[in-house]
């Protein structure tokens, strides 16, 4: 069992979904001679799961039946053991969207917690890519790689328990995206530069606080990076449902009466008019929101690492191979208004050329 190659055939030693309904879920370690308890009564591993399919329907002493599944990034988020609170799929895809990722991607990311998204983008840059991801808790980074053993993915990614503030990520120049989700993550933006590949890449902070985000923020600028924006999502659910309404009154019932003599001033006739309005009804397809919704979780701060960008020299940029001019008369160095743009940067070689 894999948790980026799926298989068919549940074997022992395998992390299994028991699905009792899509509100009750649980993964299971399938072990021989073991057994487990469900409203619906005992699953017994040895001759109710080892050998059958994924997906088959179990049924249990009781009488009762579920069905085995196989486990996936998003069964995994909805159903594993929380060591810290976790990152949902509603901002996991736009976390893997927004970096950019594919198979082969090489991936930094802290702190590990309970692996949540660690599994996504493990899944997300297989079968070549490869995940660093760091973890300030000792026990958290131990349990972290105990449970990637496990599910057939340790040979994808590299637990490190150290403090990435201080220490980084343990590797230079090869990350093609870095991931934050750390109390204070703009002390490690340096550090997240240093990882990332020298012709660029993509960075993603995620904080629960807009003051982390501004101070985020605020670093990443120092740092270089450029596009940065900070977006939140929310996720509405709608249930589509048959309602039931009355067709418009666009006055042929009042013509029709007049036509015909009706007195609707007759108190006697007050119900028949009433009756005539209510008669005509359709039902029809709506959706229709819930009355309650997830709220924030947190912000997403995404920016860029700019091959163009160059080291500060006072108040203006120093191209990279370029000299300051205090260093020498012939030398130019780039205005500030032009950091990190390619296209305003080919502009200013032109110029250069021109005035050259």
């Amino acid at each position: 069992m894999s948790f980026v190659e799926y298989g068919d055939t549940i074997k022992d030693g395998d992390t299994a979904i028991v699905f009792l309904g899509h509100e009750s879920m649980f993964p299971v370690k399938v072990q021989h001679g073991t057994v487990t308890q469900t409203k619906y009564g005992v699953i017994r591993h040895s001759t109710d799961l080892i050998g059958k399919k994924y997906g088959s329907k179990v049924t249990c002493s009781k009488g009762g039946w579920v069905f085995i599944l196989h486990p996936t990034p998003e069964l995994w988020t909805m159903n594993l053991p929380h060591r810290t609170q976790i990152l949902y799929s509603t901002d996991i895809s736009i976390i893997t969207m927004m970096l950019e990722l594919k198979p082969g991607s090489i991936v930094c990311e802290s702190g590990t917690g309970s692996g949540s998204l660690s599994h996504a983008l493990i899944r997300t840059v297989a079968p070549t890519g490869h995940l660093y991801t760091v973890e300030f808790h000792q026990q958290r980074a131990e349990k972290a790689r105990e449970e990637f053993r496990e599910h057939g993915v340790e040979h994808l990614v590299t637990v490190t328990n150290q403090d990435v503030c201080k220490n980084g990520f343990g590797v230079s120049n090869i990350a093609d995206a870095v991931f934050l989700d750390i109390p204070s993550p703009w002390e490690a933006i340096g550090h997240a530069k240093s990882a990332l590949k020298a012709e660029g890449g993509r960075i993603c902070s995620f904080s629960p606080c807009i003051e982390q985000v501004q101070r985020t923020c605020l670093a990443m600028e120092e740092y270089g990076f450029t596009e940065i924006n900070t977006l939140e999502i929310l996720l509405r659910v709608y249930n589509v449902r048959t309602i039931s309404l009355q067709i418009p009154d666009l006055g042929k019932a009042a013509e029709d009466n007049s036509s015909t003599g009706f007195d609707s001033s007759n108190p006697a006739n007050q119900g028949s008019l009433c009756t005539n309005l209510q008669q005509g009804t359709v039902q029809f397809k709506s959706g229709v929101p819930l009355r309650e919704m997830v709220g924030h979780t947190g912000y997403l701060t995404f920016a860029t690492k700019s091959l163009y960008f160059g080291i500060r020299d006072g108040e203006e940029m120093v191209l990279p191979g370029k000299r300051s001019r205090d260093e020498g008369s012939g030398s130019r160095s780039l205005p500030r208004e032009y950091i990190c743009a390619p296209l305003v940067l080919v502009n200013w070689m032109i110029a250069e050329v021109m005035v050259t």
